[in-house]
């Protein structure tokens, strides 16, 4: 069950801020970056988090913000059509854990994404854990 969490400000704004200037960072053919969500130390219902809890998002957090896109991504070719779906940048999505690679950029936990590993658009970071 996803847990409402108790957000100080916008929880995209922040991963952008936190990320900072990306603009010389290319992405080729169909990759994506995705910045990792990290969930805040309170929830709604008042719950603390522990800091090994919230640190264990940085490797098994599966939603994240959608940073950068190659320019292959989510075009159709002769293996994939998708059917018109796409992400936008700024846009919450879920991925398996396992996809895609780890890195750090600025400082900030990401993942680079294939299109076809993104699984779910999300409303808000806090819908899924």
């Amino acid at each position: 069950m996803a847990m409402k969490m108790t957000h100080a400000g916008d929880p995209r704004a922040e991963l952008m801020s936190s990320v900072g200037d990306i603009s010389g960072i290319k992405i080729f053919n169909n990759w994506i970056l995705v910045a990792v969500y990290k969930r805040p130390e309170k929830t709604l219902g008042g719950i603390i988090l522990t800091d090994n809890t919230r640190k264990e998002d940085e490797y098994q957090g599966k939603v994240g913000l959608v940073l950068k896109k190659g320019p292959l991504a989510f075009v159709d070719d002769d293996k994939v059509s998708f059917n018109g779906q796409d992400v936008e940048l700024g846009e919450w999505i879920a991925f398996r854990v396992s996809d895609g690679w780890s890195l750090e950029v600025n400082g900030v936990i990401c993942r680079m994404l294939q299109d076809v590993q993104i699984r779910l658009g999300l409303p808000s970071p806090d819908v899924i854990l």
